[in-house]
């Protein structure tokens, strides 16, 4: 690891628009996936790392920013977008004069990541061992057959590593990481491309959010304070929740409800009749 001092940013700023209606009540960073809010799984990551606090942690916050705040409260620090998400780099941008000369640990709240090599927490431990501090560091998976972006035949796994000398550049606008970091520092020849053995899912579609889950459910997953008098077979059911009926597959949401004689396979379940089909 790196002696130089690093500060976490984890992005929490996304409408999540491919994921509604389940984001019209929460924003993306606070679904639960396996029961857990995806932002309080980033902040645990960086945590493993042992980067904790307002003064080592910061969380961007825009589409129902009120939530993420009171949610984060004091675990990190807080930079609210009030005009609207300013995209990956803006966001990061914006928090150039907390960053103050730190590399960063930048990484996606909506990134599921899961590695049963590592300790828990640790599992994007690969981006700072052995850094130099000179160049910019990405996670990556090998691009599924047929697609043809990414960087030199790999993608990015929701979390990046950038020196201050790129950060010091990033200004508050619009923009994204790919388009001011990346790719420059791509054809600088200053880009490492980490490869990550865990399991990555980008949770942005209600297909991917619903195989986050049930990768997290293993042989299924139900909160304490849940009721199931019905069935759940192989699926998360969340605080709070009732389930009458029958489920396969399924997410159940905190204080959801699924009545008697409800059977639902491979949907996400919100409320008490808010269903949307994991396809």
């Amino acid at each position: 690891m790196t002696s130089s001092p690093v500060a976490a940013v984890i992005l929490a700023a996304g409408e999540g628009q491919r994921l509604r209606p389940l984001t019209y009540l929460v924003p993306k960073a606070l679904c639960p996936v396996g029961n857990v809010a995806l932002l309080d799984r980033a902040l645990a990551r960086v945590a493993g790392l042992g980067l904790t606090g307002p003064s080592t942690v910061a969380v961007n916050a825009a589409y129902l920013a009120d939530q993420v705040v009171s949610h984060v409260g004091v675990r990190a620090r807080l930079s609210v977008e009030p005009d609207g998400p300013v995209g990956t780099s803006g966001g990061v941008g914006r928090l150039r004069g907390w960053i103050d000369g730190r590399d960063a640990l930048v990484g996606n709240a909506d990134a599921y990541l899961a590695d049963p090599l590592r300790e828990p927490g640790k599992d994007i431990a690969a981006l700072l061992e052995g850094w130099s501090g000179d160049t910019v560091r990405m996670l990556t998976k090998p691009v599924p057959p047929g697609d043809t972006g990414g960087f030199s035949g790999r993608r990015f796994a929701g979390f990046s590593l950038l020196p201050w000398r790129y950060v010091r550049d990033l200004g508050p606008e619009f923009s994204d990481l790919v388009r001011t970091v990346w790719r420059p520092a791509e054809a600088a020849g200053e880009l490492e491309l980490i490869p990550y053995e865990g399991v990555y899912i980008d949770t942005g579609t209600p297909a991917t959010y619903l195989a986050a889950n049930l990768h997290a459910a293993g042989d299924g997953l139900i909160d304490p304070t849940a009721t199931v008098t019905g069935h759940a077979d192989g699926s998360v059911i969340g605080a709070g929740a009732v389930v009458e009926g029958r489920v396969s597959r399924c997410v159940v949401w905190p204080g959801a409800r699924v009545a008697a004689g409800e059977e639902l396979t491979g949907v996400i379940r919100a409320e008490d009749d808010m269903t949307v089909a994991g396809t």
